[in-house]
């Protein structure tokens, strides 16, 4: 296995620079994984292929205004920050650009308007081998009103509304960028599904410094991937365990909610599902056996990612590049705000 044969050229007039509306007329591409027939509708359709007692699993994480821009203090030069991990009061793990400048003991004035008016800084305390810093700061209360949204780096088209990069479902803070399955879905097709039967499990896990990078290393069993803090409830857990054990499939709504019920999966002696608090490192690529998952829907993801090697693991790697082949003849949206494929 080579990275590079998780490769593929993608036209950049696919790549989606603004989310379509409503939230659930985008496309969705139904692949199924026994080799049938690949078939095309939208995501509000979504109902037609699945059946009462389906589990759909949500990660309920929300994005925080992550990104902060300023200057450091000695030479006034610009910086920008990406938060992705908070360590403690105060103190956060973040990606520095320039990340030269980052030097330890140096401090930075963060950009905008507090109430007050108050100058909050941050002083680099620490190095990562990661590439990132730590960053302490003066006053945190303030980060949330002084921060951005982290669109991805190819949206190059400012978003209108921040609340448009979130699931309509987010509820618990802590992601540096949205799990961009659930943002196909509204409230009213959600109401829909629950009336065909369809039940519901949220987990949590924020996304964090790995969706950032991406897989270098020749061979991609050699990529160490980032912790990211994650929570799969007790009830959840029981939740998942009966469907398993009445034959109901398990659907995950994106690769952060696939992570989150494999590790559970795997965790548990083989009977079910075990409740999961704490920080999740699984890697999921090919020959990794799938204990939990039955059905998968995620957007279309960049090559020689971490995020396209877990999809191939799970539907085939020739299975999904002839799939992707098809998309980008049949001209869908590609990434964030893109369309979205179900593999069951």
């Amino acid at each position: 296995m080579k990275t590079g044969d998780f490769d593929y050229h993608l036209p950049p007039h696919l790549i989606a620079q603004t989310p379509v509306e409503p939230r659930d007329r985008s496309r969705l591409m139904a692949v199924p994984r026994d080799g049938g027939a690949i078939e095309h509708a939208h995501f509000l359709e979504l109902g037609h292929y699945l059946q009462a007692g389906d589990v759909l699993v949500f990660n309920d994480s929300r994005v925080i205004p992550a990104r902060l821009l300023g200057r450091w203090q000695s030479t006034g030069g610009k910086v920008e920050l990406l938060l992705l991990r908070r360590q403690e009061i105060g103190l956060w793990q973040a990606l520095v650009k320039p990340g030269k400048k980052a030097v330890l003991g140096s401090f930075l004035e963060v950009e905008g308007a507090t109430q007050g008016d108050e100058q909050v800084l941050g002083e680099v305390v620490g190095r990562a081998g990661d590439g990132t810093a730590l960053i302490r700061f003066s006053n945190e209360a303030h980060l949330e009103d002084l921060g951005h949204v982290p669109l991805p780096p190819y949206i190059r088209t400012p978003l209108a509304t921040p609340e448009r990069y979130q699931t309509v479902y987010a509820q618990k803070n802590g992601s540096a960028a949205a799990p961009t399955a659930g943002l196909h879905f509204t409230t009213e097709l959600l109401d829909g599904l629950t009336d065909m039967g369809v039940r519901f499990v949220f987990v949590t896990l924020h996304v964090g410094l790995d969706t950032f990078s991406p897989v270098r290393e020749e061979d991609p069993r050699e990529h160490a991937i980032h912790s990211e803090w994650g929570e799969l409830s007790l009830e959840a857990a029981a939740e998942l365990t009966t469907a398993k054990r009445e034959g109901r499939r398990i659907i995950c709504v994106g690769t952060t909610a696939v992570r989150m019920v494999e590790q559970s999966a795997l965790w548990a002696d083989g009977s079910g599902f075990v409740p999961i608090s704490g920080w999740v490192e699984l890697y999921i690529l090919f020959p990794h056996r799938f204990r939990g998952v039955d059905g998968l829907l995620t957007n279309f993801h960049l090559p020689r990612s971490t995020l396209l090697i877990l999809v191939s693991a799970f539907v085939g790697r020739d299975r999904l590049l002839a799939a992707y082949t098809e998309a980008i003849q049949k001209k869908y949206r590609f990434y964030s705000f893109g369309d979205c494929m179900l593999i069951s």
